[in-house]
Order: C-alpha cells, then sequence, then structure tokens
C-alpha cells in the first residue's frame, strides 16, 4: 500500500527522464498491483503540523498517509532508498524495510 503519489511522483520521473513510452506499460502494470490511498482531508490535515525532523512537502505527505493508516492497524514499514525520507520515518516511528 502506498500513497497515491507514488503514481504521480513515478510518471513526473519518467517523463523528466523520458521514458515514459519505453517503461509507461511497466509503470502502470506496476501501481496497478499498489493499492494506493487518497490523500483525506485527515492527511491533508497531518502536514500541516510539526514533524519531529525536517521534512520535504512529497515526504510529509507519504508519512502522514502511513501515520493515517497506522491509526487504522495497519502494520507499516516503510522502504525507500533517500536517506531524508528514511530519517524521517524513523523519527516518527516507522521501521524500514532494508533495500539492498
Amino acid at each position: 500500500m502506498s500513497s497515491r503519489l507514488v503514481e504521480y511522483e513515478t510518471w513526473v520521473r519518467l517523463h523528466a527522464l523520458d521514458a515514459a513510452e519505453s517503461h509507461g506499460d511497466a509503470a502502470r502494470a506496476l501501481i496497478g498491483r499498489i493499492a494506493l490511498l487518497e490523500l483525506s482531508p485527515i492527511v491533508l490535515a497531518r502536514v500541516l503540523e510539526p514533524f519531529p525532523v525536517r521534512v520535504r512537502t512529497l515526504d510529509a505527505l507519504h508519512i502522514a498517509s502511513a501515520e493515517y493508516l497506522r491509526t487504522s492497524r495497519v502494520e507499516i514499514v516503510v522502504a525507500t532508498y533517500d536517506p531524508r525520507m528514511a530519517e524521517a520515518s524513523a523519527a516518527v516511528g516507522f521501521d524500514l524495510h532494508p533495500l539492498n
């Protein structure tokens, strides 16, 4: 499960790399396998509150989505290659999935 943001971030990167035509079908297939959480007013309201470390806007939206799911007793493990996202996720108490 992920925030709907993953879909937008994927397409922005594919277009920036001029890879939408060559990788678009694979991206659609992969995104189609992910349960996407919409950016609800509750999630957006959380982003207005402070975080224990500095976060970028999209990271704040992802973390707020994960926190929302955690309140619904969904087990969350964050997978990211981004050290800033990893730090922010750990700062709010999420476990990190080890990536190679």
